[in-house]
């Protein structure tokens, strides 16, 4: 049996040592795991799995992980980087680092990060174990430091720049003092951040052991051989790709002033030979909202769409990261500058999967799914727990529906691809035995899923209700009015939704998604409705049966089996084949094409502080359509995802036309003098309406 070489060192390792230090790294991370199910004090963590471990070699390269979210991995070796920028000549043996700062590579303000450097006897750094915790209070102005409509980071929470809370093996307890003093529940946090210590300890003493029986030459070059031959198999499968840009284009819902304002997410994918580069040029200037984060976490997003669409089964480490290369303008949406809010780590991470997966369907339509949830819809309630004497702080993040696919429909309330192990609902009986809270009811969402020949999967709707006298409850999701959307001719899924129920009234909510601290009483039912996946092909090529089957399991209505696939039901449960077959054809018959007219001087976006796409329409077809100004529709073209755009209406342009400029063209895949199919897209009402220029 052949050595393997390292391209990078140049060193040589038997394949079966090779494999023995590999799993035996990630069985340190998974040891790392289990400690902290069993030390955390927050169920956020040990019963909601919301942290991730790795570890790190000296030069802060992703060297091992686990069963952990990529939200948390991914962005990660920018935390670490950063730590070692700040204290590369400042380390040493007992020292820890402490970190959630969302402009120096952390995520959001509750995901707190913990590095702790290993050092051999020499002094020489070695390995850097890490762990990401999500914290569920970190200050700030609502419980749960999830606040929809913040308009700057300091009302998120305490901002943590890289900081030794650890020096020679001696807390700061300065700093603690002051972290705990700004933060609800600071008994949970304490406890939570001994956990982080204690699996880092844990690591540190396995992996001297490694090191003990294999030295550290060994292991290094272990390390080295397994990220180049990881970097290799994804730049294998990159360079199967057809060269080319592709481009795709979708928003994130920013509310100025109470009225809608989407910003718009761009992306340019080019793949060359065996790189892709990811460029966000166009993208939106960073707002005074929660639709911002780091080009760390975007990118992830992007890392996630193409590892997980072209490489599935290889390993995540850093070499996989190598053949991908990202760029964002500075102070942008994915790219976030100092004081935007940041918090909206998972909105724009998967909005990054969801531009990427756009591209890549021009090329690999059969490797792709339709568009995910969307969001990881963070709820939160907060107040104080009579009956424990403490303040309390309630957080879940109900699963969605995922993308149908070519093979199969997408997984309802299932966890998207970028979550990772998290689970997709929070244990009932450890949020009834330690809050003031009841989970009344938990179902899947009828209709929820995006009606394609492979249906999205649906959303989940949960309701919760308070026994205390009082709480505040605060939420921070995004596709609650722009929905998942589908391709080759799939439908959107349900876009998310939430409302209170007191008694015999429902309250809605003026800003659909983003709520901050609105007082709850008593009794109070929150109903927390997440959104579908969007459709993979024609609903109505989808096979009659398996309609049929979709209304007897309650994933669809008989409504939407007529409506929205075109299957009639009789009164005993049967399809009717011949109204079925008719209604089919009629359905087809009724879809409108519009001939496009190539015109790149035409000004394409509107906004206040966001930007989005308007599509002018004459009057006629308007009235054909039965839309009206700011109605959302989307155009179908060749390629597989559609373009979204907003409805203007002009007695100047000619009827059954639509003028595009040359970005749309490109996403649709068509020329001048093409026809594109337009579909009206059903959204929630707006009290306070859109935001156009200032």
């Amino acid at each position: 049996m052949n050595d393997i070489t390292s391209k990078n060192t140049q060193n040589s390792i038997n394949p079966i040592t090779l494999e023995v230090l590999c799993e035996g790294l990630i069985s340190i991370v998974k040891e790392m795991r289990a400690n902290i199910i069993r030390a955390a004090y927050s169920s956020a963590i040990y019963e909601f799995d919301d942290f991730s471990c790795a570890l790190f070699g000296p030069d802060g390269e992703l060297v091992a992980q686990s069963w952990d979210h990529p939200g948390h991995v991914l962005p990660l070796p920018w935390g670490v980087n950063c730590v070692l920028e700040e204290f590369g000549n400042d380390m040493h043996p007992g020292d820890a680092f402490l970190l959630n700062d969302p402009y120096m590579g952390g995520t959001h303000l509750n995901d707190v990060t913990l590095m702790y450097p290993i050092f051999d006897e020499t002094g020489q750094l070695i390995v850097f174990p890490a762990v990401r915790a999500h914290w569920v209070d970190v200050g700030g102005m609502v419980p749960g430091s999830y606040s929809g409509l913040s308009t700057n980071v300091y009302q998120e929470g305490v901002r943590i720049p890289p900081i030794k809370i650890l020096e020679n093996g001696k807390l700061n307890q300065a700093a603690m003092t002051l972290l705990m003093a700004n933060m609800r529940v600071p008994e949970e946090r304490e406890g939570d951040l001994n956990a982080s210590i204690g699996a880092c300890n844990v690591a540190e003493g396995r992996i001297r052991k490694l090191i003990k029986r294999y030295g550290w030459d060994t292991v290094k070059t272990a390390i080295a051989v397994n990220l180049d031959r990881t970097e290799l198999r994804l730049r294998e499968k990159i360079s199967a790709l057809p060269d080319g840009d592709y481009f795709y284009e979708d928003y994130l819902e920013f509310y100025n002033e109470g009225q809608l304002d989407p910003v718009l997410a761009r992306i340019k994918l080019t793949v060359a030979g065996d790189q892709i580069t990811a460029d966000f040029e166009g993208t939106n200037p960073q707002v005074p909202g929660v639709v911002n984060s780091s080009l760390a976490v975007a990118g992830a997003g992007v890392f996630v769409a193409i590892k997980s669409t072209l490489d599935p089964g290889g390993a995540v480490n850093q070499g996989a990261f190598r053949p991908i290369t990202l760029k964002a303008p500075e102070a942008s949406i994915f790219n976030v500058s100092l004081d935007a809010p940041a918090g909206a780590h998972g909105e724009v991470r998967k909005r990054g999967v969801s531009v990427t997966l756009g591209a890549l369907a021009q090329i690999i339509p059969d490797l792709i799914s339709a568009d995910l949830c969307g969001s990881s819809f963070p709820n939160a309630i907060g107040g104080f727990n009579k009956r424990r004497n403490r303040q309390y702080v309630y957080y879940e993040a109900p699963a969605g529906g995922n993308g149908g696919f070519r093979e199969a429909d997408g997984p309802s309330a299932y966890v998207n691809v970028d979550f990772g192990n998290l689970p997709s609902i929070h244990n009932v009986e450890s949020i009834e035995s330690e809050m003031p809270i009841m989970i009344d009811s938990c179902a899947l969402r009828m209709d929820g899923g995006g009606e394609g020949a492979r249906r999205g999967g649906v959303g989940m709707q949960r309701a919760v209700r308070l026994i205390d006298e009082e709480g505040t409850y605060s939420v921070l999701s995004d596709r609650a009015v722009i929905p998942p959307w589908g391709v080759l001719g799939g439908q959107s899924g349900k876009p998310y939704h939430l409302s209170i129920r007191r008694d015999e009234d429902i309250i809605e909510f003026e800003t659909p998604g983003k709520i901050t601290g609105h007082p709850i009483q008593c009794n109070d039912t929150v109903v927390m409705c997440s959104s579908g996946g969007g459709g993979y092909g024609d609903p109505l090529d989808r096979e009659t049966d398996r309609v049929l089957e979709d209304v007897n399991f309650g994933y669809v209505s008989i409504e939407r089996a007529r409506d929205g696939y075109g299957v009639v039901i009789a009164s005993d449960g049967s399809i009717d084949k011949e109204a079925t077959l008719a209604l089919r054809e009629e359905l087809k018959s009724k879809r409108v094409k519009l001939k496009l007219i190539a015109d790149d001087t035409i000004d394409s976006y509107v906004g206040a502080k966001g930007r989005r796409r308007i599509l002018t329409l004459a009057a006629t077809d308007a009235k054909h359509l039965n839309v009206d100004h700011d109605d959302l529709v989307e155009l179908l073209g060749k390629h597989p995802a559609p373009l979204r755009a907003w409805v203007r209406i002009a007695t100047d342009i000619t009827c059954g036309t639509v003028r595009m400029d040359a970005f749309g063209q490109k996403v649709l895949g068509l020329n001048d003098g093409d026809e594109a199919t337009l579909v009206v897209l059903s959204t929630p009402k707006l009290p306070k309406g859109m935001a156009d220029r200032n």
